[in-house]
């Protein structure tokens, strides 16, 4: 397997700006020579459908699993798992390859092509969390997204995995040691903060000093309803819960030209933003989401895939909208997600990432979201990290010794914890 070491890669800059402490930031680097592709969006049209598709799946799986969130409350991105994903399974092989495609309905063409014309197209939308008022979201949408790779300096890593990365990702790489807790984490966590305007602080995997490879996506949205709605029109009125409490919630009101779409037990519409995004609203008929039930239950893979087919030939009306505000974030525990949705290889292989490093397993998988939604625009995050470690990968020890002066010594039986022979060396000459 090539490698792709340190003498071989020039500096692109460092963009990582620690946010709290002394230890010097990682550096982003790059191949020699390697430059992001440019594709055409037109000509990638079925494994975009393919997409739509697994991200629908993923979407479904997020919602069943709810992570934390209170109250049946989840906000999850499938989005950022998808690419997230997608950047793993360039560097998969064998049965988890084939696992990964399966599962995830991703192409078997032309995947990281795709991909890269996913990502050119919401680039039109690229700017900076940092500079967003939340206050006052943009009547231009936010719409940032970034990909970065932490891997331990001391372990080769495919070359042909980090050329498909920056080729078709845009992705470089930050070499640290793992083991360096102290320097390391921070980057990580201000790579996070950065990328997500502060929304989210730190990564969402616990740090483990004993990983070798930290693969991150982030997406930041922020943009301004086409249409705000007036706060003087807000107002508490009833809300049900999902376990069937009526409550007092404040209530958006708003009346515009949007996409409205109907099917079997549900209807929605298509609330537009200032321009290139709307928020899709699905209400269920009323007592199809009983409050023993998940949040999902009505809402699989393929009632998603129909409802977004419906809302495909949907026509423009005027609707009158009532719609409450919210404030909520979610944490999930990615490999729960995964073992749902039968990622069992991709989960214990040691053998088929050797792409990217050699014998390197799947360690954590986290994702973190959360969305404000209010009457001027909507602010949203996620970031997902899926880390790895390799099975074989020298450790840095927890502790020293050195027998270089007169020792003691014994010879024990474990069983029995009889010492058999015992003696001191004094002068290992002699």
């Amino acid at each position: 397997m090539k490698t792709f070491r340190a003498a071989r890669i020039a500096t692109a800059g460092a963009l990582v700006a620690l946010t709290a402490c002394s230890a010097s930031s990682p550096e982003l680097l790059k191949a020699d020579g390697v430059e992001r592709v440019s594709v055409d969006r037109a000509a990638y049209a079925a494994e975009l459908r393919s997409f739509r598709a697994s991200a629908l799946g993923l979407g479904e799986a997020l919602l069943a699993d709810g992570g934390d969130g209170s109250n049946g409350n989840v906000v999850s991105s499938p989005g950022s798992l998808l690419i997230a994903l997608a950047m793993l399974r360039a560097g998969a092989s064998g049965e988890t390859a084939a696992e990964m495609d399966s599962v995830l309905q991703l192409p078997m063409e032309n995947r990281d092509e795709a991909m890269n014309a996913v990502l050119s197209s919401l680039e039109k939308f690229d700017g900076d969390p940092g500079a967003v008022d939340e206050d006052n979201p943009p009547r231009k949408p936010v719409m940032h997204a970034a990909n970065g790779l932490f891997v331990d300096k001391d372990v080769p890593t495919g070359e042909s995995f980090l050329d498909t990365l920056a080729r078709h990702y845009g992705t470089g790489v930050y070499p640290v040691d793992f083991s360096d807790e102290g320097a390391t984490k921070p980057a990580i966590d201000a790579w996070v903060n950065r990328n997500t305007g502060g929304r989210i602080k730190e990564a969402p995997a616990k740090y483990d000093p004993r990983n070798t490879f930290s693969l991150l996506n982030s997406l930041y949205f922020a943009s301004a309803w086409s249409a705000p709605f007036d706060p003087n029109d807000t107002s508490d009125l009833p809300f049900t819960t999902a376990a069937g409490e009526e409550i007092d919630a404040p209530a958006m009101h708003n009346e515009l030209e949007m996409k409205y779409a109907e099917g079997a037990g549900w209807r929605g519409v298509d609330l537009p933003y200032a321009d290139g995004f709307v928020m899709r609203l699905v209400l269920p008929e009323a007592g199809a989401d009983a409050g023993s039930r998940p949040a999902s239950a009505d809402f699989g893979a393929d009632k998603l895939t129909e409802i977004a087919d419906t809302f495909d030939t949907a026509a423009l009306e005027t609707v009158q909208i009532q719609l409450p505000r919210w404030d909520h974030k979610c944490s999930f525990d990615l490999r729960k997600v995964f073992e749902s949705r039968g990622l069992q290889k991709t989960l214990d292989t040691t053998e088929d990432f050797n792409n990217i490093q050699p014998q390197m397993m799947i360690t954590q998988a986290a994702q973190a979201a959360n969305i404000t939604v209010a009457e001027k625009g909507t602010i949203a995050a996620a970031v997902t990290q899926i880390n790895g470690a390799v099975s074989s990968a020298p450790q840095q020890p927890e502790r020293t010794i050195a027998f270089d002066r007169p020792f003691h010594y014994q010879i024990v039986h474990v069983e029995t914890g009889l010492p058999l022979f015992m003696g001191k060396v004094a002068d290992p000459r002699s």
